[in-house]
């Protein structure tokens, strides 16, 4: 392996030989001739480059003995010297071999190049001579070419003859022909018909062209033989018509006789290709024969979009005035009629066109514009509510659905998502706006109905009918209902979003109804107020509009669930509910005073001096309550409960009033246990009354109020009396200062000091009422004792 120190040598020494090479190539190489001018500089190169040469020389010598001197550096390679001197001179003679063969290879490059360069000059100065050889010919022949100018009138005139011979046949025939192709017409020959046509607009043509090419300007030959070939455009017209006929009948034509329309197709294409043959020519010559380009493809397709447009027109078959169902019906034989017409022009009319006019595609869309324009005139009308449901209906989802556009049959050759939406969104909207509008007055007319007819129904001498379960109820939810779940079902088959829009203006509507609803149970309850006998059946419907509320909100949560997207309560759903308690609360609270108008007689019997001695007043009223409430069972939860509850507690109540209002006084004490034996002995009968009744938890701490009164009448230390009166308002918290006092009044046997010690002890030590219970004495009210009433008890006893 080579250390550095001898490679760069070797290099170098190359760079030299490549030096002597390149200027060997310029000596020996280059051409003999110097330019006439610029010696000067010439010599200068020259001189240069010798210049480089030397230096070059030095450069190679100088590294020479730096080589030799690093191979020599040790007096044991001095042996080695014989060794290195043959190793070098091999290197030398190698490289000498390959710059020889180098120089021998450019060398023979540029002799075939100077070669071929010296057969380019000789080539180039034959072709300057056969082109001033051909400028001599050509400027001799000059006068020869004029002189052919009568050679050159007789050719014209020569073929202008030879062309007028050869249509002389025809020209003489033209009439014959004329009634020969007129009559293939009527037999419907088309073919041959326009066979013949294309014969004498031959004849014509040509003739035109000769008289034009002879004399443009003379345009009275001209109009010489288009009144000659007058009966031609007649024909052409005539076959035109029946083209036309062909075309329009296209449906039938294609089931019954194909070949027909195929004819029909080959006329066009063949007019087509003449059509473009007379255009490049006219673009050629300036001249075009009369009635060309005819355009019978444009016109073909102008004639099948009228016929398209003509059958989806004549689909309506009756009007509103004769049939309500009329659009449904239209809109059906449009789907059908587009169907099987694609499905025809699938199957068959693809068959009967070239490949190139895409047939399908292009029947597709004169269907799809045809259907377009004809709804956007039907939307244009004065719809009613259910034909504008119809039509949405119809143009939304059946247009592109499997019924008709979207078959199986069409998917293959159509894209269905390319279609442009047969209705503008603004048109779109515009009937959904309107259908809203009508929507919204129609649906507060059928619940103002549906109301009239169920306060109606209130008036009846017969009780309400019962769900399965027993729970009296009217026909209005499922009326109400029913008409929200039909404009649902139809707002669904238009759009989702719609769907929620309706969904969204039926709970308004029906919070709006509810509030209608209450002012018409109030006023039911005020009607009966009047006259108590009637109607007969007023506890029953009151209890079956009671259980319409719940009936209401589980048809409004069933409503939600089947049509909603959101089940997440809105304001709207807030108000329903708060309106539909109230109602039921209410009509609860109406039941509860029908019957404590029944209890109010026996109710003013109880703490008097009939009670004392013996009085029946509570067990009627217990079977009155109990009686009551066998109907109030046919009333639904929850508010079947919440009733009972409050049922108990304004028994409760009102006896307490009775004790409150101070009614006796009891003189002794046996009086006084005895009357409260007979309280104690009540409470209990009311307990057991609404536990049967299932009154709920509160029902022992509500009897448990008048026991806790019984005990303070019954106890008979009267210095324990505070400690009585202690532990009932710990009981009761919510009992006032003038309650004990009329307790004490009511006892008999307390002092006036006795009743201020027991007074201002309980105000020190009041007892705060926490809210967490429902309060006894809170509504309860004391009466004062005014100036007529002390003087009419005073002469009472006065005449006693």
């Amino acid at each position: 392996m080579r250390s550095h120190e001898e490679v760069e040598p070797q290099q170098q020494n190359s760079v030299s030989n490549t030096h002597v090479v390149f200027v060997f190539v310029v000596m020996h190489v280059a051409p003999p001739v110097r330019p006439p001018a610029g010696a000067f500089e010439y010599n200068q190169g020259f001189t240069q480059l010798s210049d480089t040469m030397e230096e070059t020389s030095r450069e190679a010598v100088a590294t020479a003995v730096q080589r030799v001197a690093g191979m020599l550096q040790r007096s044991d390679q001095l042996d080695k010297v014989e060794q290195y001197r043959r190793r070098e001179a091999r290197k030398k003679a190698s490289v000498e071999a390959r710059l020889k063969a180098a120089i021998q290879s450019q060398l023979d490059g540029v002799r075939t190049g100077l070669t071929q360069l010296h057969s380019a000059l000789l080539d180039v100065k034959d072709i300057q001579g056969s082109l001033a050889d051909v400028s001599k010919d050509w400027r001799q022949s000059i006068n020869t070419i004029e002189n052919l100018k009568d050679v050159k009138d007789a050719v014209v005139q020569h073929s202008q003859l030879a062309s007028a011979v050869e249509n002389l046949k025809n020209i003489f025939s033209v009439p014959q022909i004329v009634s020969g192709t007129k009559l293939l017409i009527e037999q419907a020959d088309l073919l041959q018909a326009h066979r013949k046509l294309m014969e004498l607009e031959c004849s014509r043509d040509d003739l035109m062209y000769e008289q034009y090419r002879m004399d443009s300007k003379n345009t009275s030959d001209m109009n010489l033989i288009s009144i000659y070939f007058e009966d031609v455009q007649e024909l052409s017209d005539e076959l035109a018509k029946q083209l036309w006929m062909v075309l329009q009948r296209a449906m039938v034509t294609v089931r019954r006789d194909p070949t027909m329309l195929v004819s029909v197709v080959r006329i066009i294409e063949r007019e087509e290709k003449i059509d473009r043959r007379m255009v490049d020519r006219k673009k050629q010559t300036g001249f075009i024969p009369p009635g060309r380009p005819k355009r019978w493809k444009d016109k073909m397709f102008q004639v099948l979009e009228g016929t398209v447009s003509t059958r989806i027109e004549g689909t309506q078959s009756v009007t509103r005035e004769a049939d309500k169902m009329w659009l449904v019906r239209l809109l059906e034989i449009t789907r059908k009629y587009v169907l099987d017409d694609l499905i025809i022009v699938k199957n068959l009319m693809v068959q009967c066109f070239p490949l190139h006019y895409n047939t399908f595609n292009r029947f597709f869309s004169l269907y799809h514009n045809a259907v377009s324009t004809r709804v956007t005139e039907l939307a244009a009308e004065d719809l009613e509510a259910n034909e504008i449901v119809s039509m949405l209906t119809w143009v939304l989802n059946t247009y592109k659905s499997t019924e008709m556009m979207g078959h199986p049959e069409l998917l293959s050759e159509c894209d269905i998502n390319q279609l442009e939406p047969l209705l503008p969104p603004d048109v779109v909207n515009d009937l959904l706006s309107k259908y809203v509008q009508t929507f919204t007055s129609n649906i507060t007319g059928w619940l103002r109905k549906a109301l009239e007819t169920d306060k109606k129904d209130w008036q009846k001498e017969t009780e309400p009918e019962a769900d399965q379960d027993g729970y009296y109820q009217t026909t209005l939810p499922a009326i109400v209902f029913q008409m929200f779940e039909q404009n649902l079902q139809v707002a669904a088959q238009i759009d989702g979003d719609f769907k929620e829009q309706v969904l969204k203006l039926c709970l308004k509507q029906m919070n709006t109804f509810l509030i209608r609803y209450r002012e018409e149970a109030v006023t039911y309850k005020e009607e009966h107020l009047r006259d108590r006998q009637l109607p007969q059946c007023y506890v029953q419907y009151m209890i079956a509009i009671i259980n319409n509320c719940q009936t209401f909100k589980e048809s409004i949560n069933s409503l939600k669930r089947k049509y909603s997207q959101s089940l997440e309560p809105t304001d709207s759903d807030a108000a329903i509910e708060r309106t539909l308690n109230e109602v039921a609360k209410e009509g609860c609270q109406f039941l509860l005073d029908e019957v404590f108008l029944d209890l109010e007689h026996h109710l003013t019997e109880l703490l008097t001096r009939k009670w004392v001695t013996g009085s029946h007043a509570v067990d009627t009223i217990c079977v009155t309550v109990e009686d009551y409430f066998n109907d109030f069972n046919k009333i639904k939860k929850p508010f079947n409960q919440e009733m009972t509850s409050e049922a108990l507690r304004r028994v409760v109540v009102e006896y307490i009033k009775a004790v409150m209002q101070k009614r006796i006084t009891f003189k002794n004490a046996d009086e006084r246990r005895e009357g409260a034996d007979r309280m104690i002995k009540e409470a209990e009968q009311f307990k057991f009354l609404f536990r049967r009744l299932a009154a709920g938890e509160d029902t022992d701490r509500l009897c448990g109020a008048i026991a806790a009164i019984a005990e303070v009448f019954k106890l008979t230390d009267p210095t324990l009396l505070f400690l009585e009166v202690t532990t009932l308002v710990s009981k009761y918290p919510d009992i006032r200062e003038e309650h004990i006092q009329a307790l004490l009044a009511v006892r008999g046997d307390a002092s006036r000091e006795m009743r201020q010690m027991i007074i201002g002890t309980l105000s020190e030590n009041k007892v705060s009422y926490s809210g967490l219970t429902q309060p006894i004495f809170k509504d309860i009210t004391v009466p004062t004792m005014t100036m007529t009433t002390m003087t009419s008890m005073a002469t009472a006893k006065l005449l006693k």
